[in-house]
């Protein structure tokens, strides 16, 4: 019954109109159970729900936009779990607003400046090499 639930809610575009879903609520209106969303959190790196201040999961319409896709690659394309990750790495449908997900950093995280003219491996090379003359 979940399920016919799910495609309905898809299908006719009922998702409840609001700025947040709990895990539950996303359970129902997707079609699959909590521990499958949880799992599929770790397999998935673009799907990465914020968390409540009491540790709940908080999903937006973005989220269940990808569980959509996700469950369709898994459920009904037949992908496997590495292919969807692929699919998504690779420029799937949706994989540019993954992307965006996964590659957005903090502000406050500082980005190394590296001269563009060196090999990144030389470069990680000579600050290793600095760091054991420091130690050394």
């Amino acid at each position: 019954m979940q399920k016919s639930i799910a495609k309905d809610m898809r299908d006719a575009s009922l998702i409840p109109d609001k700025l947040f879903y709990k895990i539950g609520e996303v359970s129902k209106i997707a079609g699959v159970e909590p521990y499958v969303l949880r799992y599929w959190e770790t397999e998935f790196p673009f799907l990465k729900p914020r968390k409540s201040k009491s540790g709940q999961r908080i999903y937006v319409k973005k989220d269940l936009d990808l569980i959509f896709q996700i469950k369709d690659l898994l459920y009904k394309e037949r992908f496997t779990i590495e292919g969807v990750r692929k699919k998504f790495s690779s420029g799937g449908a949706s994989s540019k607003a993954a992307a965006a997900k996964v590659d957005s950093k903090p502000a406050d995280v500082p980005q190394l400046s590296m001269p563009k003219a060196e090999n990144p491996l030389e470069h990680v090379k000579k600050r290793l090499q600095d760091i054991l003359d420091r130690m050394g």
